[in-house]
């Protein structure tokens, strides 16, 4: 059953403290992991972790709020996270119980929407660490992460909020042009970016990724990184015919000093 919320700020207040659920694939290998004692390793939690927006919000968001006055430097990476709080800590204070799959149990629509949502992060990750690399950016993890977390607003309002997310899904099938961030204005009043900005400040999430939220200019190359990592990974779900593609491609050429084709070839696995 949907909460009744109205406004940002009764969704601000609501995510105070709702619990965050993640999916059942990370609860599944999270739980194989912790049953094998002799492998259990950071690097391996660290991996699942990697696949799971919303897991990566949980624990960067405990370690925010429980970290020690010692602490002089943000944690923005997942496997510094782990280290600082250990394996047993993790496994008993920050991993929740909440399922997304349970949460939208019989909605296939909505579910399918958010796993594809899932996913579109993973990859806009894949291409923003893989350019950053490129780049020889020693903050490549740090772009990373935040790619990853882009949309983990959009992801937390298909569990609480399906019904609302199915209608500005529907709204854009009906007019192709209709911008999302206009959808959403229409059902909710405001833009789910306006709502995951405020919930980063809220949880004290690091201001590095505040920064990249906020499409802060200050960053220069690595928001521009970003910004074309969570481009084509929107823009190739539809297909890789997608009309936008070709200025994506060149638009990315630009940053890595490649042409439009090897890029494309790049994107393709077709080069190393």
């Amino acid at each position: 059953m949907e909460p009744n919320i109205k406004g940002l700020d009764g969704w601000i207040k609501f995510f105070e403290t709702a619990d965050i659920p993640i999916l059942k694939r990370t609860v599944r290998e999270l739980a194989v992991l912790q049953a094998d004692a002799e492998n259990l390793s950071v690097r391996a939690v660290t991996d699942v972790i990697s696949h799971d927006p919303l897991m990566t919000v949980i624990l960067l968001r405990y370690l925010q709020q429980h970290k020690h006055n010692t602490q002089l430097n943000e944690v923005v990476q997942i496997e510094q996270a782990l280290m600082m709080l250990g394996m047993q800590t993790f496994f008993e204070k920050v991993e929740p119980q909440l399922v997304v799959e349970e949460l939208l149990d019989g909605r296939m629509f909505e579910l399918t929407n958010l796993l594809q949502t899932v996913r579109r992060a993973i990859q806009a990750a894949h291409y923003a660490k893989e350019w950053a690399v490129r780049l020889q950016d020693l903050h490549f993890d740090e772009i990373r992460i935040a790619a990853l977390l882009h949309n983990f607003a959009e992801i937390l309002m298909w569990c609480y909020a399906p019904e609302e997310m199915a209608q500005v899904r529907h709204l854009q099938q009906k007019d192709k042009t209709l911008r999302t961030r206009d959808a959403q204005k229409e059902i909710f009043g405001f833009k789910l970016s306006d709502l995951q900005l405020a919930l980063a400040k809220s949880w004290g999430l690091p201001e590095l990724l505040i920064g990249f939220m906020n499409r802060n200019d200050g960053h220069g190359r690595q928001m521009r990184n970003l910004v074309l990592a969570i481009n084509l990974a929107r823009h190739s779900t539809n297909g890789w015919n997608d009309a936008a593609l070709p200025d994506d491609y060149k638009q990315i050429g630009e940053l890595l000093n490649m042409s439009a084709e090897q890029v494309r070839q790049l994107v393709h696995g077709q080069v190393n």
